[in-house]
């Protein structure tokens, strides 16, 4: 994998400081007006419209979820749902519920639809979801709407420091 980038955002900048094999995958973003599909399924979309074959399985989502009062990240394929209960078993937890929008984009420096695991302003625990092993390279967005990065799992837990838990429902 080359070690394409676009320069800007603080997930691939990460990825760069580091020497991390990834390729930047830009695609057009839509607007969103909330009624439509998620953010993920809109990014496997454009990435497949735009030649590149994607399974909606290796296109990973980050979301933030609140673990009694503390924000955690959330690293899922975009083809299943996050298992609330599993993820606040992981994190030591006993309650888990999704992180006001506006929360987690504090905390993390990134808009809503482009939270990123990577390069986060805030480093959160990290949980990515174990079918990722499956694959030799995963997606995620790399920080903004419109852009996914492309690295390999084993990179992917390195950088995060995250711990890979069956997540997925």
């Amino acid at each position: 994998m080359a070690r394409r980038t676009e320069a800007g955002t603080a997930a691939l900048k990460l990825l760069a400081a580091r020497g991390v094999a990834h390729t930047a995958h830009p695609y057009d973003h839509a607007a969103h007006p909330g009624d439509g599909p998620g953010f993920g399924d809109e990014a496997v979309r454009a990435l497949r419209a735009g030649g590149l074959d994607v399974d909606e399985h290796r296109v990973f989502k980050t979301l933030l979820a609140d673990v009694d009062g503390r924000l955690v990240c959330a690293v899922v394929p975009v083809a299943r749902m996050l298992d609330l209960k599993a993820l606040a078993a992981a994190a030591g937890g006993k309650k888990a519920a999704m992180a006001d929008p506006a929360r987690a984009q504090r905390s993390s420096g990134y808009v809503v639809g482009g939270i990123s695991p990577l390069g986060q302003k805030t480093a959160l625990p990290t949980f990515v979801d174990a079918s990722a092993q499956g694959f030799a390279t995963v997606l995620v967005s790399a920080g903004r709407r419109g852009l996914q990065v492309e690295l390999s799992p084993a990179d992917l837990v390195a950088v995060t420091g995250a711990r890979l838990v069956d997540l997925g429902r």
